[in-house]
């Protein structure tokens, strides 16, 4: 079993920044994949952005790439989400997870987050 707390979350004004931290407890951390998710009111759940077990390889959906980078810190059980130039359509519930595979589906992640809200304002 794999626990996980997101934080840092907020309100911000749009082209703001925001960080999130993920921080996760029981298994070793650097066996999982780590990735970022949210979903939209009344829609499924959205890949945002994803790092390998090492945080060598990184991935993001087009919607923040330039904007959004992940990182993780293996020593302390915890991945991050730096947002920037945050628009009112990044206002979302964002969720961490973990999985055993590199892969950006929310079917293929094992263990998630109770997420944090995010909330731009225009």
């Amino acid at each position: 079993q794999v626990q996980l707390v997101e934080s840092g979350g907020g309100l911000v004004q749009a082209g703001g920044s925001l960080r999130l931290s993920c921080a996760a407890s029981g298994r070793t951390f650097s066996g999982y994949v780590m990735g970022w998710f949210r979903q939209p009111p009344g829609k499924e759940r959205e890949f945002v952005a994803a790092i390998s077990w090492s945080g060598a390889s990184t991935f993001y959906a087009d919607s923040v790439k330039g904007r959004f980078t992940i990182s993780r810190d293996n020593a302390k059980n915890t991945v991050y989400l730096q947002m920037n130039s945050l628009k009112p359509g990044d206002t979302n519930v964002y969720y961490c997870a973990a999985s055993v595979k590199l892969t950006i589906s929310p079917g293929g992640y094992d263990y998630w987050g109770q997420g944090t809200q995010v909330t731009v304002s225009s």
